[in-house]
């Protein structure tokens, strides 16, 4: 699809990280929620529906997908599930969730982020089929597509049918870049063997995990369970689509993904800062995931540095900032942000090593030496110690760039069975 690359631009430099996706005035997807809706909500009448969720589940008019199937004559919603940051979003991210009644529509409330994440067959007892309605962000790391992988296996259990209601994917439908997790190192954010980013809406993710025996629990080595699967698509979505260009409102499905150009950013950089700890990458601040940045950087030698690799797609700018939350809380950093000249071309997930190999050459600092943060989660989101531990070595992105886009045009092939859109 065409892109304006002048209006990119500008777009991107009040918006910070971002694609550059013009918006095109129009432009109408409906969600699988409205779908639904005028198909007079069939596959759910004289059914017990539940419903797994979070705000991020609404329709183009931000009415709350929880309030519309409680209000429909033709659906007896009798239960919700709530993942990571609950059901209303008032947990914090890493906060346990706990189970309850929903103050609105006072309906139960399980929690699948708590003592439990997998859902019991108690919790299940008298469902006739559980539909899942949350915004995906198009990262294997983001932990509610495991959160879907794991209801459908105990709705296979319990022949329980399964009914995605089909959202974009904010990074669109031709990205697919890193490798596959890899046997023993299957966790809640690295549930598939799958890449890092996947290139498929979640109602397609959903059809290949159920396809293809994907769905081996969250430690990877259960034998897969098969649902009965139903995916509710959108209308007027296509592969070349960013979210900007859906004409949809974003509401934001975890605390440091405000905007869709959080989501593009969050697998730019996330490994750099989140797993490793010794950058700050715009959390605490106004940028998440949009920058690189720490007290003792000097932020035009970082630029010339990261300029002189000539990386596809991609420019970089100067700047000095104080995050007003977490452990660099009120000091002073310097560093670079990022903004996206031709997103096609970049490669999204390559960004934030190329950063630790231009630190590592001007500053002798290695992050995985420094002990500062959890290296078995940067494994785990990695799908595999290999990077760290070829990577970590050398500080060079060229010795593990072969195995890093090893699966990716495997992918790609077998994703295209599970295509719904074009």
């Amino acid at each position: 699809m065409a892109r304006n690359r002048f209006l990119a631009v500008v777009l991107l430099l009040l918006a910070g990280c971002a694609a550059n996706a013009g918006v095109k005035p129009g432009t109408a997807v409906k969600p699988g929620i409205e779908v639904l809706r005028d198909r007079g909500f069939r596959g759910l009448e004289g059914k017990r529906v539940a419903l797994l969720t979070n705000p991020s589940g609404v329709d183009s008019q931000l009415r709350s997908t929880v309030d519309i199937l409680n209000a429909a004559e033709e659906v007896n919603l009798v239960a919700l599930f709530a993942p990571e940051h609950g059901v209303r979003g008032n947990v914090y991210a890493g906060g346990k969730v706990e189970s309850g009644v929903d103050e609105t529509t006072g309906l139960p409330v399980h929690s699948l982020y708590g003592s439990t994440r997998q859902p019991t067959r108690e919790m299940l007892k008298g469902i006739d089929v559980v539909v899942y309605d949350i915004q995906d962000v198009g990262s294997r790391s983001y932990t509610f597509i495991s959160t879907l992988g794991l209801m459908m296996r105990t709705c296979a259990e319990m022949d329980i049918e399964v009914m995605v209601l089909d959202r974009p994917n904010p990074l669109g439908g031709r990205k697919v870049e890193g490798p596959y997790v890899q046997d023993g190192y299957h966790s809640f954010v690295g549930q598939y063997k799958i890449p890092y980013i996947y290139g498929l809406t979640v109602g397609e993710l959903a059809r290949l995990i159920n396809e293809e025996g994907l769905n081996r629990g969250q430690d990877g080595r259960q034998e897969p369970r098969k649902c009965r699967l139903s995916v509710v698509p959108m209308q007027g979505w296509h592969r070349d689509m960013l979210f900007e260009d859906t004409g949809l409102p974003w509401v934001l499905p975890s605390p440091n993904i405000p905007y869709p150009q959080n989501a593009i950013c969050y697998p730019c950089a996330g490994l750099a800062g989140e797993f490793t700890n010794y950058l700050n990458i715009g959390i605490g601040y106004t940028l998440p995931f949009g920058t690189f940045a720490a007290e003792w950087i000097d932020a035009d030698e970082l630029k010339a540095r990261l300029d002189s690799y000539g990386l596809r797609g991609v420019a970089w700018r100067t700047i000095h900032y104080t995050p007003s939350s977490g452990s660099m809380a009120g000091k002073l950093l310097h560093g670079v942000q990022y903004y996206f000249t031709d997103y096609e071309s970049a490669t999204l997930t390559k960004l934030q090593f190329h950063v630790m190999q231009a630190v590592g050459e001007l500053y002798e600092k290695n992050p995985f030496e420094l002990s500062a943060g959890s290296l078995s989660m940067f494994d785990k989101v990695c799908g595999t110690n290999y990077v760290r531990e070829v990577f970590g070595k050398s500080l060079k992105v060229r010795d593990i760039e072969s195995y890093w886009d090893a699966d990716t045009e495997n992918f790609r092939s077998l994703s295209k069975k599970y295509y719904i859109y074009n």
